[in-house]
């Protein structure tokens, strides 16, 4: 098969496979992750592969999948910002905290607030709690309004206090 036609055959397979994680069919949206990584592997599709396994509650394979995109783009933005947040949820927030920094200043990444408030729920679990409001406040001058910022950014102010 040629390159061009491998190239949107697994494009096809991976805009498939994220409408099906969507409504919630996650077993068919990880066997077309895996047939589109298979043809042409691509950052974003072992990023959203880790991000439907971490709604199974798979982390590790989440964390993963997330390695294997860096290796594949490591100027993706997403899987650093992941991987930092399935290591929150693992209650690892100091490891967390360089994976997350990593994300605040990769070359390509559409959504630069969600890394910043993922560092800033780190340090607010390794009570850092300047650094985190720090960090709260890069995600709104981001993202004006985004909500879980806002409400973090308050519960830490009332900290600090």
């Amino acid at each position: 098969m040629a390159s061009d036609a491998r190239i949107a055959m697994a494009w096809d397979l991976f805009q498939k496979a994220y409408k099906l994680q969507m409504q919630g069919d996650l077993e068919m949206a990880i066997e077309l992750y895996r047939q589109s990584i298979a043809l042409h592997p691509t950052a974003e599709a072992h990023t959203f592969l880790g991000w439907t396994f971490r709604f199974q509650g798979r982390l590790e394979e989440a964390i993963a999948e997330c390695r294997r995109a860096i290796e594949v783009d490591p100027a993706l933005g997403n899987p650093y910002n992941d991987i930092g947040a399935y290591l929150i949820e693992l209650g690892k927030p100091e490891e967390a905290v360089e994976w997350l920094e990593k994300a605040t200043v990769s070359r390509r990444y559409e959504s630069y607030h969600f890394p910043w408030y993922n560092l800033g729920r780190a340090y607010m679990l390794l009570e850092m709690y300047g650094k985190a409001r720090a960090c709260f406040i890069n995600a709104l001058e981001i993202e004006p309004g985004y909500e879980p910022a806002e409400e973090a950014l308050a519960r830490v102010k009332k900290m600090i206090q």
